[in-house]
């Protein structure tokens, strides 16, 4: 299929539309779920050749489920009417959707309708930012993710009537990176890749991943909004194309408890892992050299003035970069950034719980190379040094990519205009005691004590240059509405522990 040509002038884009009648136009809110609808052509157009067009501002209003948030918030709320805001469309964005007739569908991001400024809150508008902070300094902000995902032989409705529970996984057992176990359900599998190639979401690796129904796919590298646009639209895509095949892809962190095992005779009795979304991030300057990378008469031996050994083949701004977004994730430091940009719900701190004995890391760490670190070091002499770059492990595949890669990018900015020193020795020169002793940092372990952290005044968050008190108190209030809703509920755990015996 020929490269979709992307619009530059309202004459290219009413030429490319001339024999549509409908657009479909789509918005992220703050858990990364697209919310959108179908315009017609004439509509889209007049909008399009504006300022944009009014949307309602209720999806910064309420949760996930279409709850209005326990407390009022800044956005959106009773006192302003849930007003509308505004809509700009992205022709940048361009693509047809192959699955629903080849509809036409453009992103949108989000204005305050009175200041005609960003909205605080608005996940690509968040990121656009913090790219144009990077190309002040003359950086630009590239990416890749990587999505392991469950896979289920259900339907919404059949969701429904198990009550979401006793859920049939596509294929039984632990396969990773099995050729065989593809040939099952083999139509979904192509499609998954099949159809992002044709909606504009290129695929560097697709494959099984170890777990029940478990896949891998790698979107490939590129500029970070571009990557946080196809990391948002895969989602959609494999939820669309799964609907067509009577599977349910989740990206649930963890829909399996420590408690739900694989049992098998060859292999025993297997704990199941969640699902990850690993992170790479790189920097380019103006000519396109990656600024991780070491200079050419430092690649045989690394860069001496190195601070650890793992850390020789990155170069000394990729050090403080990497210094910066260790500093803003640290649990015990007084000013540490929280996580609940790279892990936003309830349940991905559950993935955390056990941390790296299932390659899930829970405490501040680095290495090179290392799965079992938070931030794992990718330079020569395992990749070429145009390669380099940093691969940030904490997050699970619910995370929201804009809010997460702005988070890595604005504080390995932070660490590079700060100059930071690395805060701890690389995780190959650690040991069990230094965790013991508290010499480790570790991770907050739920939702509540990381929005905890966030909202206070000397948050790092707060600080000029980050994200700002609005979106500190708009989003962190949310994810205060997360975690009132979750201590209000009463699990089948509490049930089934205590309903006789206590």
């Amino acid at each position: 299929m020929s490269p979709q040509k992307l619009p530059k002038s309202i004459q290219e884009l009413e030429d490319l539309l001339h024999y549509d009648t409908k657009v479909k136009v789509a918005g992220i809110d703050v858990d990364g779920v697209l919310r959108g609808k179908f315009m017609s052509k004439e509509k889209f157009l007049s909008a399009a050749s504006s300022d944009g067009f009014g949307f309602c501002s209720v999806i910064f209003g309420w949760d996930i489920h279409d709850a209005v948030y326990s407390r009022e918030l800044l956005i959106s709320n009773k006192q302003n009417g849930y007003r509308d805001i505004i809509a700009s469309i992205d022709l940048s964005s361009y693509r047809r959707v192959p699955w629903e007739n080849n509809v036409p569908f453009f992103l949108v991001s989000f204005f305050d309708p009175d200041t005609k400024e960003p909205l605080s809150v608005d996940p690509r508008g968040i990121l656009k930012i913090t790219m144009d902070r990077a190309a002040k300094i003359g950086r630009e902000c590239f990416a890749g993710v990587e999505y392991e995902y469950f896979n289920f032989k259900e339907t919404p409705s059949s969701l429904a009537e198990k009550k979401f529970t006793d859920l049939t996984p596509l294929t039984p057992g632990n396969h990773g990176y099995s050729l065989l176990r593809t040939q099952l359900n083999n139509a979904y599998f192509q499609d998954l890749f099949d159809e992002s190639t044709k909606f504009r979401i290129p695929i560097e690796g697709h494959h099984t991943e170890t777990g029940p129904g478990v896949l891998e796919t790698a979107l490939a590298y590129t500029s970070a909004l571009q990557m946080a646009d196809n990391a948002i639209l895969f989602k959609y895509l494999a939820k669309s194309v799964g609907m067509k095949h009577g599977v349910i892809p989740s990206f649930m962190a963890k829909p399996w408890g420590n408690n739900h095992v694989e049992v098998s005779l060859a292999s025993g009795v297997q704990r199941l892992t969640g699902g990850h979304r690993h992170v790479h991030v790189s920097m380019r300057d103006s000519t396109g050299v990656n600024v991780f990378a070491v200079a050419e008469n430092e690649r045989e031996f690394g860069r001496k003035d190195a601070q650890y050994n793992d850390t020789r083949f990155l170069s000394q701004e990729g050090e403080w970069f990497l210094a910066g977004v260790l500093d803003g994730i640290a649990d015990g430091a007084s000013k540490g950034l929280n996580r609940f940009q790279l892990v936003p719900t309830i349940n991905g701190y559950k993935r955390l719980v056990g941390g790296e004995a299932f390659w899930a890391p829970n405490a501040v760490t680095y290495g090179y190379d290392s799965r079992a670190a938070s931030i794992r070091i990718i330079a020569p002499p395992s990749v070429p040094p145009s390669a380099t770059r940093l691969e940030v492990r904490v997050p699970g595949a619910d995370m929201n990519p804009y809010f997460a890669l702005s988070a890595i990018f604005l504080l390995g900015l932070r660490g590079i205009e700060k100059k930071l020193g690395l805060p701890c020795e690389p995780i190959g020169l650690l040991s069990a005691q230094d965790k013991a002793s508290g010499k480790v940092k570790m991770l907050p372990t739920s939702l509540e004590a990381a929005t905890e952290r966030m909202m206070r005044p000397e948050s790092i968050a707060r600080e000029p240059g980050m994200f700002g008190d609005d979106f500190v108190d708009h989003y962190g209030g949310t994810r205060e509405h997360e975690v009132l809703l979750w201590n209000q509920a009463v699990t089948n755990w509490e049930v089934e522990r205590y309903i006789e015996l206590a």
